[in-house]
């Protein structure tokens, strides 16, 4: 019974949304960037594949059905963009300015030490959307040839990362301003950046998720001239 249990999509779908409801209880209680749900959510579920020598596989096929959730999850973000609708398009054109320097930092600073390196190409590739949401970075990726798997992983830690270091980074760097830290930690940090925004202010929340989608959008337009200039 148990091994059926272990086949069923229920089992990948029941484990990963009771830890994240554990995770957020947790994440209440102490209110730690560290104690990010997605991150203990993360960790938890691989120890316990580990632990319990369960394949991924196994997981992934209820899992995989979660993942598919991230594209209406990243729409719901136009909700505050038209409750913010006059303050911008107020901004429009320091804020295009302002992602599309992100996107090609992001590109760039991604890929530049593994071509320093000599890495595989495979690996580059894989690199190069590490800032874009998920299902957009995972598009791209297969588009590209690069690992999509690898390239999925990428996206979450720096996501992760970003969330947990990002508001106190760019408050150490004096950037207080909740319209350039939306700006940054959507365009950076995606999705668990604009996570992290919106509890800090609503509208720089606003501005991370028109981050989110505006960097998806340029990555996807210069990734192919990223490509061609490679060697």
């Amino acid at each position: 019974m148990f091994s059926s249990l272990l086949q069923s999509p229920l089992f990948g779908i029941t484990l990963t949304l009771v830890t994240y409801e554990l995770a957020t209880c947790v994440y209440r209680r102490w209110t730690l960037a560290l104690l990010n749900p997605v991150i203990v959510t993360a960790a938890c579920i691989i120890t316990l594949l580990c632990q319990l020598d369960i394949p991924y596989a196994q997981y992934a096929a209820g899992g995989d059905l979660l993942l598919f959730l991230l594209g209406p999850a990243v729409v719901a973000l136009g909700l505050p963009l038209y409750q913010r609708r006059a303050e911008i398009i107020s901004r429009l054109l320091p804020t295009l300015v302002s992602v599309s320097t992100g996107a090609v930092a992001s590109i760039v600073s991604a890929t530049a030490i593994l071509l320093l390196f000599g890495s595989d190409l495979s690996l580059i590739l894989s690199m190069a959307p590490k800032s874009v949401t998920t299902p957009i970075a995972i598009g791209i990726s297969e588009k590209i040839g690069g690992i999509v798997p690898l390239t999925a992983a990428i996206v979450v830690i720096t996501g992760c990362f970003g969330g947990m270091v990002g508001p106190s980074f760019c408050r150490l760097l004096g950037i207080r301003d909740p319209f350039a830290l939306g700006l940054a930690m959507g365009t950076a940090a995606h999705g668990l950046g604009t996570g992290r925004m919106l509890e800090i202010d609503r509208f720089g929340g606003a501005m991370a998720g028109l981050a989110i989608g505006l960097n998806g959008v340029i990555t996807a337009a210069i990734m192919p001239i990223f490509v061609a200039l490679l060697p």
